[in-house]
């Protein structure tokens, strides 16, 4: 736990946790901005490109898709810098071709970002994904290996 103590966590939940009221740039800026700092804006900008958002920044969330949505959540995770993004279901909600999409973006993010993600999912597919497999049962680490990456 001292690793967290001393480094930014990101967050990534299922369910997006957007604010309906504020637009795509404002969800993004939001939580650094709570932290009582001022956000980056061509470091947001270029989140934003390479989350294919650049066109929805003024969108409300009520007008996105789900992948929309889920870039955006992602975007949010990455605005502060963080050294570690928790990723919780992040694809729990997408349809399979958007799922591919935001294990791209959240591959592409990290290696950009020199970000660790560490990803919960039930979605052996998803999980084929990663660089590293930890398999969890009852609570338990059973296993653990590299993952076929390409």
């Amino acid at each position: 736990l001292a690793i967290f103590r001393r480094r930014k966590v990101g967050f990534v939940f299922q369910n997006y946790n957007l604010v309906p009221d504020l637009n795509v740039y404002e969800n993004i800026t939001l939580p650094v901005e709570l932290d009582g700092k001022q956000a980056d804006s061509d470091y947001i900008g270029h989140i934003l490109k390479i989350l294919k958002l650049q066109d929805r920044a003024e969108a409300l969330p009520g007008t996105l898709s789900g992948g929309q949505q889920q870039r955006v959540a992602i975007a949010r995770a990455i605005a502060s810098k963080p050294s570690i993004i928790l990723a919780d279901e992040p694809t729990g909600n997408l349809d399979t071709a958007a799922s591919h999409d935001v294990m791209g973006l959240l591959r592409i993010a990290a290696k950009q970002f020199q970000q660790t993600i560490v990803l919960i999912t039930h979605d052996h597919d998803i999980a084929q994904m990663a660089d590293r497999i930890v398999r969890i049962e009852d609570g338990r680490i059973v296993e653990g290996s590299a993952a076929n990456v390409s």
